[in-house]
């Protein structure tokens, strides 16, 4: 028993030192970036003071600074081993069809590009001519190869995206990659990237403008209640219901049938109690290999297995305690039937109102994950970035075309979280109706600005518009270096409780951002103003339906598109057209525009902006170089 005992201090001792240890690196490491950011830092004897850095009024210096931010991690990404070696691979000639090719030969060469907009230019104010010279194609990325290189179109938007002054991160969710290139030009060179991932849950300002915050949502209602909105609540209520799988629940005594017509509060605690339980359970026993994705969306045995899990059960029964709260409340006024004056009478009850909220709620997030998304990449590359390239992409990561590929991406998708918690494959609707984004940086011009595609343009009901929508919280970790938010992550997973976040898809929305935030707490630091970077975003909202929150809804059963759809690509053609006229001509008569273009340049040594820029290596200082000798 006396060996047992000291064993048990020994390790105890052991998990006490490496917490100590983890936590003296992670505020070692914050404490460096900080300084290195321009936070002011101050040691006295036990204790450390930091104060952020003052704001900086002249918009081209906070460009620098933010751009400084970012590159730390940028640069540390492209110092990775496997990342350099991606990148040399990408760089090396190799013989594809008979031809020795390399990712330089999907760069334009900047002299040629601009002897040919001169030439175009010679003939005339007219814009026509310019077709000739860039002839704009939208590619969705895929698992297929370019038919002109033979690279892999995933390793070719992937290479471009690393020339971006940010860091490339993978997101969890729905992404379409989308190239942008150029069928004017010997093997279709890339004029630009672009990616729509799953959008943000929780924004504010795009919130508010869609019009279902809570609060204008429910102010609307009010002012104007109606029988379709009435009979809209209790049918959002029955599809969650129906969503949810509760064989087991039904099984163990903690739901049955008839309690949905009379809803009993000790039930509902029994369920909230059930959900404290699992969840507790989930954190000591999970295992990551239990929430693989499966291979077939439509193993019911599968979805089943998942959600009987420790940490599906708990959002199942927090789910139906949820529902089973909301009908109890509205159940003096919206049943046996819905009506337009029991809406109203439910909405002059404190308790009904917030029933109504829960239900807009899950409305909002079964749309928020299908139907609207986030534009996270988005820019031209070299050279024709210099021809407000930036903006063509941006139209046409919005186009027709793109909404179709959307919808054939994700119609036979199953939702990863509806389906765990239905224990069956759930199929949302997949029609593209909103896209989000943000500006790089929070002052000065953006590519986004004044980019509006009239309704003549796509023969639609009105134009598809980039609308500022306000400004991001300057919330994040984007000044930490990628061995802070490691320590960070460390010290978090190495609490005596065990890790809160296991990083498994279902726990919730961003669990590193969590972990850090739990290793900054667990410093005794507080995290609210050290995960403050002093940047904000300017954020963009693109409505591409005239019914945006009647559809976001579900009240309205289809979409009403502001655009006209074509056959074989018409509106990528259409829409290039007008970037040409509205954009590309007037530039193209700049000289000084003209000469930052040719200064991109493939000729050796390749001098071209598009081309990724590595950090100088130590071991092997001229590695970039030697890739040019061909």
């Amino acid at each position: 028993m006396a060996d047992a005992n000291g064993a048990a201090r020994d390790v105890a001792r052991d998990r006490c030192l490496a917490r100590e240890n983890a936590a003296l690196a992670a505020a070692t490491y914050v404490l460096l970036d900080l300084a290195g950011q321009g936070w002011n830092v101050r040691v006295d004897g036990d204790e450390v003071a930091v104060a952020p850095p003052l704001g900086v009024a002249d918009p081209v210096e906070e460009k620098h600074r933010i751009r400084r931010q970012e590159l730390i991690k940028r640069d540390e990404q492209l110092d990775a081993p496997s990342v350099r070696r991606f990148i040399t691979t990408m760089e090396r000639p190799r013989e594809f069809d008979g031809r020795f090719v390399s990712i330089f030969s999907l760069m334009r060469d900047g002299k040629e590009l601009a002897e040919a907009l001169r030439t175009a230019g010679d003939g005339g104010a007219d814009a026509s001519r310019l077709r000739e010279v860039i002839d704009p194609y939208v590619q969705v990325v895929s698992g297929e190869r370019c038919k002109h290189t033979g690279f892999r179109l995933m390793d070719i938007w992937r290479y471009f995206r690393h020339t971006w002054s940010n860091q490339y991160t993978s997101t969890p969710g729905r992404t379409l990659m989308i190239l942008v290139r150029d069928r004017a030009a010997p093997f279709h060179p890339v004029i630009g990237i672009a990616a729509l991932g799953s959008a943000v849950v929780q924004l504010a300002e795009r919130d508010d403008w869609i019009g279902w915050q809570p609060a204008v949502f429910l102010s609307g209602l009010r002012a104007a209640p109606t029988l379709r909105m009435a009979r809209w609540i209790t049918s959002r209520l029955k599809t969650a219901l129906d969503e949810l799988y509760v064989d087991d629940l039904i099984k163990d005594g903690l739901y049955w049938p008839s309690l949905w017509e009379v809803p009993a509060t000790d039930a509902i605690e029994r369920l909230l109690k059930e959900a404290v339980t699992r969840r507790r359970d989930h954190h000591r026993f999970v295992k990551a290999t239990d929430f693989k994705k499966l291979h077939d969306a439509d193993d019911v045995a599968g979805w089943r297995r998942r959600a009987e899990s420790d940490l599906f059960r708990s959002k199942r029964c927090l789910a139906l305690a949820d529902l089973l709260n909301a009908r109890q409340a509205l159940s003096p006024y919206l049943y046996p039937k819905a009506t337009r004056a029991g809406l109203s009478r439910a909405l002059d009850d404190t308790t009904a109102r917030r029933a109504i909220m829960s239900v807009l709620r899950r409305a909002k997030a079964d749309a928020v994950g299908t139907e609207i998304a986030d534009l996270t990449v988005c820019g031209a590359v070299a050279p024709y970035n210099s021809l407000l390239g930036g903006k063509l992409v941006s139209m046409l990561a919005v186009s027709p075309s793109v909404v179709k590929a959307y919808r054939q991406r994700y119609s036979t998708y199953a939702s990863e979280i509806a389906s765990s918690m239905a224990g069956r494959p759930i199929r949302r609707r997949s029609n593209l109706v909103f896209v989000g984004t943000t500006s790089l940086y929070g002052s000065g011009a953006s590519q986004y600005n004044r980019i509006r595609i009239p309704p003549e343009v796509l023969g639609g009901s009105g134009p598809i518009q980039f609308r500022q929508l306000g400004r991001s919280k300057s919330f994040g970790t984007s000044h930490l270096s990628a061995e802070s938010v490691r320590a960070l992550v460390r010290l978090a997973e190495q609490t005596a409780s065990g890790a809160r976040v296991n990083s498994i898809f279902g726990e919730g929305v961003n669990p590193k951002f969590r972990k850090v935030r739990h290793g900054f707490d667990l410093l005794g630091w507080p995290s609210d103003t050290l995960l403050q970077h002093g940047r904000q975003r300017i954020i963009y909202g693109i409505s591409l339906v005239d019914n945006l929150l009647p559809y976001l809804l579900g009240s309205d059963a289809e979409p009403d598109y502001t655009f006209r759809r074509r056959r074989g690509g018409g509106d990528v053609d259409a829409i290039s057209e007008w970037w040409m006229r509205r954009w590309l001509h007037p530039r193209s008569k700049s000289l000084e525009v003209l000469e930052a273009v040719t200064r991109n340049r493939l000729t050796r040594p390749v001098s071209h902006g598009a081309r990724v820029t590595l950090p100088a290596h130590p071991l092997a200082p001229n590695e970039h170089e030697q890739l040019e000798l061909y």
